[in-house]
């Protein structure tokens, strides 16, 4: 899939050293666009420094560390003069944890980085894109956003935040030529994901048994819909929440 209207943007990703985030970065690096990526993992954002050096950049760090997300923020306009698209990628998950197995720090841990983090990039990126009246943000939500049983309490509770948030962001400052939308991903095999696969996969087998097109995705099913989602193909969808999940919400 190929959008020459990337070429010379420039795209800042969180959680890109893997999964989901990596692929990502990788599909707008192989559209000519210059990434900056922000994830606490520094082992994956080096190997995609080597290999698509001057083009790519990173820093370290979480989101959920204002400090450390405007110094991201900072470093990144300070490199490529201005930042096109924000992709809110970065999530962690909760076990399935019931609200009765949620104590205090899972919680705050669990919101911190999906919700708080969320809120601390696009609170630092978007002043930048409205001095130039044009951005995209594609936040990653989940079908655990959209339905139970996806996730935890804390999970569920901050995908469906993560929703919210998406939509009144769009209606906040559409008009002044902001674009923001969210993807709500199903069974993806990603390291996030590693658990399901372990010892037989016998968890992963019955997601796949459950899933109507019996399979996992892969992530880079998903950064094909975030170029699409990002492209001007797009720019008629508006606060909308595109589920990637099979089929598995129709159920």
């Amino acid at each position: 899939m190929k959008f020459d209207e990337f070429t010379g943007k420039t795209v800042f990703i969180t959680g890109a050293a893997s999964g989901i985030g990596h692929a990502q970065a990788v599909a707008f690096l192989d559209n000519g666009a210059n990434v900056f990526a922000f994830d606490l993992a520094e082992d994956g954002l080096q190997k995609l420094a080597d290999q698509y050096k001057q083009s790519f950049s990173y820093a370290v760090g979480s989101v959920a560390d204002k400090n450390a997300v405007e110094q991201a923020v900072a470093q990144a306009l300070a490199q490529y003069k201005q930042i096109d698209i924000l992709l809110n990628t970065a999530g962690i998950l909760d076990g399935y944890a019931k609200t009765l197995e949620t104590g205090e720090a899972l919680w705050d841990n669990i919101m911190d980085t999906n919700v708080k983090g969320m809120y601390l990039l696009t609170n630092a990126v978007l002043p930048h894109m409205l001095d130039h009246k044009a951005g995209v943000v594609v936040n990653m939500a989940s079908i655990a956003g959209l339905v139970a049983g996806g996730g935890g309490a804390a999970y569920t509770a901050s995908k469906h935040a993560i929703i919210g948030y998406t939509k009144q962001l769009d209606l906040d400052y559409c008009r002044d030529g902001i674009r923001a939308n969210a993807i709500a991903p199903g069974a993806i095999q990603t390291p996030m994901n590693k658990a399901d696969f372990a010892g037989d996969g016998e968890m992963a087998k019955w997601v796949a048994e459950e899933t109507p097109a019996g399979r996992w995705a892969k992530p880079e099913e998903v950064a094909k819909l975030t170029l699409f989602l990002a492209s001007q193909a797009a720019d008629y969808i508006h606060g909308a929440v595109i589920p990637i999940d099979g089929g598995w919400i129709v159920k």
